[in-house]
């Protein structure tokens, strides 16, 4: 059954100008999460939502397609991912073409690989889930978090001050790389997912928010990291 992958590549990012497209390690970031797409060979078509003429000829030349630029409407700092994806499938039922599945990648995103890809699309088909997301799980308990009240430390939640980490429930949060959907599952609730997502643990090392330069600098030694054991 035919699969669309979307990789979100708006061109305005104010913490790191220019951030869907700067070099990382050697290449424009966006070309990692194309590549991932590609090497999977789960998908019909790998395509790159963008509002930047730039971003477009970098995924055109890395092999994605950019049948359309993105609207106004969804490149401003309001638009939520799921009205971009919305828009996608949208535009491309305008062409005729409709898609079972579909992942939607972040362009700055290089710990995505094909293997991970496959095993999301594995976990979304045995589980006949509406969609897989990739989660990490917290290194420390957030039971245990602190917050600042009055100028002191107090417990956000007292009743776990004096218990053993390991006997409260592990908890995990959103990788911020992709995520897998059955697209006509998806459709029906614009996003909304009943059922909730099935997880798909990754490693903490193969996991960072991108925010600032010194998160750019850790992602690349992690990167190096994970390919060094690859390899």
């Amino acid at each position: 059954m035919s699969a669309i992958a979307v990789i979100t590549a708006r061109g305005g990012s104010k913490r790191i100008p220019g951030k869907n497209k700067k070099e990382f390690l050697g290449k424009p970031i966006i070309c990692y999460s194309i590549e991932a797409a590609l090497e999977s060979g789960l998908f019909e078509e790998v395509m790159v939502s963008t509002d930047d003429e730039e971003i477009a000829e970098i995924a055109k030349k890395a092999g994605a397609s950019v049948p359309f630029m993105r609207s106004a409407k969804t490149s401003d700092d309001y638009a939520t991912t799921d009205d971009v994806l919305m828009e996608v499938l949208e535009e491309y039922e305008k062409m005729g073409r409709d898609f079972a599945y579909m992942a939607c990648i972040y362009p700055t995103a290089p710990f995505v690989t094909a293997e991970k890809l496959k095993e999301a699309f594995r976990l979304l088909k045995e589980n006949n889930a509406s969609g897989v997301m990739p989660v990490v799980r917290f290194s420390f308990p957030p039971q245990r978090g602190m917050a600042v009240k009055n100028g002191r430390l107090a417990y956000c939640y007292p009743e776990n001050a004096m218990k053993r980490s390991q006997d409260l429930e592990p908890m995990y949060h959103d990788c911020g790389q992709f995520y897998f959907y059955d697209a006509a599952k998806y459709r029906a609730c614009r996003g909304d997912l009943e059922d909730g997502y099935v997880p798909f643990p990754v490693q903490e090392t193969e996991v960072q928010d991108i925010d600032n330069l010194t998160d750019w600098k850790l992602a690349e030694m992690k990167y190096r990291m994970m390919k060094e054991r690859a390899d």
